[in-house]
């Protein structure tokens, strides 16, 4: 028997699942999360063997909960079931210890077969998303642009340069442009990396290999 944990923000998604779940005979749904916080205290106390992530939760959300539950040593696999398909939030998701990656709108047979793959010990992903990491790894698994798609020439310079923690003066000095133009192009980084500190920044843009120079 596969036990289950569900975390979701969502109680009407949670519910959708859990009929849809009903009857496969070697899969039982052991406790449901709506926050990220919640995950994890009950990845504790239920001990499942695979977690259906989201990625969107108030509080801590479903990257950071993978990444506390894989450095806690948990042996749960987690499976992230979302409605974000963009590469940041996908490799993101991979580098926090996720073995699979699903969207929400997967067929009942996709999202069996990912659970019983994860319990497995085996990583799956969604058509959808194999398609982005093979195409990832293709173009260079170590370059910037693979890593972060979404930023601009300019603003991948200035995040390399943040991740090698320079601040904002001896950017504009190097690069020579103004201060404000700096501080623009970090607001546009943060907003593009979905976080809302430099050290966050920081932590996924050396987690891709910048600034460890």
């Amino acid at each position: 028997m596969i036990r289950l944990l569900v975390a979701d923000d969502h109680p009407a998604f949670r519910r959708g699942l859990e009929l849809m779940l009903t009857g496969i005979a070697d899969i039982e749904i052991v406790g449901e999360a709506e926050t990220g916080e919640r995950a994890v205290e009950l990845t504790a106390s239920c001990t499942p063997d695979v977690i259906l992530m989201d990625l969107r939760m108030p509080g801590l959300d479903g990257i950071e909960a993978t990444r506390r539950l894989t450095r806690s040593g948990s042996a749960a696999a987690v499976v992230v079931l979302t409605m974000f398909e963009d590469d940041d939030s996908v490799f993101a998701a991979m580098r926090a210890g996720a073995r699979g990656y699903l969207l929400k709108g997967s067929e009942q047979d996709e999202i069996v077969r990912a659970i019983r793959a994860a319990a497995a010990g085996e990583a799956i992903f969604g058509p959808e998303v194999a398609q982005r990491v093979i195409a990832h790894f293709t173009s260079g698994s170590g370059s910037t642009a693979a890593a972060f798609p979404s930023l601009t020439d300019r603003e991948r310079e200035v995040l390399e340069m943040v991740a090698a923690g320079k601040g904002n003066a001896t950017i504009a000095h190097e690069l020579m442009i103004s201060l404000k133009t700096v501080r623009n192009h970090v607001s546009n980084i943060f907003t593009k990396l979905q976080v809302s500190e430099r050290s966050q920044a920081i932590v996924k843009a050396r987690e891709a290999g910048l600034g460890n120079a």
